[in-house]
């Protein structure tokens, strides 16, 4: 996690409220592996570069314990004033220096964060700290083929945010195209010799017209736009927004469309 883009409380505040939670379903996979495995009991879960905790939260009901982990202070504030979770816990740190015994982790995941870990020092410690048997499971999307449902309106409203994602490219960190290519080179050098993808795991949530621009707000090539010019990083949420609403013929920007986003997972076992 040497990548320090989501620090700022406001970034922070904006990952809590708007990105979504990863899919229940690709979580149960991923416990049905974990099952498959090693078998329970499951004590111990963790989550690298949780953010704002929605992926720790997630897998709170199938472990004893389950810690976040990340290296932005603002992010975890807002991870532990979610009330309700008590065997969650969140801790400062990051992937490439795991401060767990040998041998002590069920589960090591990350959600749509590995593409910012130095490869062979993560791999390294998950190596370490696994139980033999543990499982290892990153998570993400692409954003390659996000399509939004409204009406007969598909192609036009897939089409604005292809155009809002076209003009954040310049801003685009290499780390985002490694997320995109689905963790290839990653899947690769992990020494596990069982091991599998889940390539494409399509999955639709509802989300409003008024949230939309909070969500490309919440992407790191975004907030790179904004530093450099903040007058026209704004515009394009505002404009974004009236061109969904003008191609759906509504006014309400609480109006709701269906997104899907094609999620991708890294399995691996420790021998």
């Amino acid at each position: 996690m040497a990548f320090p883009l989501f620090e700022g409380k406001q970034h922070a505040s904006i990952y809590q409220k708007y990105r979504f939670t990863p899919p229940n379903e690709l979580k149960d996979i991923i416990i049905q592996y974990l099952d498959k495995k090693k078998g329970p009991p499951h004590v111990l879960a963790l989550d690298l570069g949780c953010g704002t905790g929605q992926n720790s939260r997630l897998l709170s009901s199938h472990f004893q314990e389950v810690v976040g982990m990340d290296i932005s202070e603002c992010q975890l504030e807002e991870a532990r004033s979610v009330a309700g979770y008590p065997n969650v816990t969140y801790r400062k740190g990051s992937a490439e220096e795991l401060q767990f015994p040998d041998g002590s982790v069920d589960l090591l995941t990350a959600a749509s964060a590995a593409h910012w870990f130095d490869q062979s020092r993560f791999l390294a410690e998950a190596s370490r700290i696994l139980k033999t048997g543990g499982c290892l499971a990153l998570l993400g999307f692409t954003d390659h083929n996000t399509r939004f449902y409204y009406q007969d309106r598909e192609e036009r409203l897939s089409l604005i945010y292809k155009e809002v994602k076209q003009e954040l490219l310049p801003y685009t960190s290499h780390q985002v195209a490694v997320a995109n290519s689905k963790l290839e080179n990653l899947y690769s050098a992990i020494p596990f010799p069982d091991k599998e993808r889940i390539e494409c795991f399509p999955s639709r949530s509802l989300i409003s017209v008024r949230n939309l621009p909070g969500f490309i707000e919440s992407w790191s090539m975004f907030q790179i736009y904004k530093k450099k010019v903040p007058e026209l990083a704004q515009e394009l949420l505002t404009r974004t927004q009236k061109r969904f609403l003008e191609e759906m013929g509504v006014s309400s920007p609480d109006t709701e469309i269906e997104m899907e986003m094609e999620y991708f997972c890294v399995l691996a076992s420790k021998p």
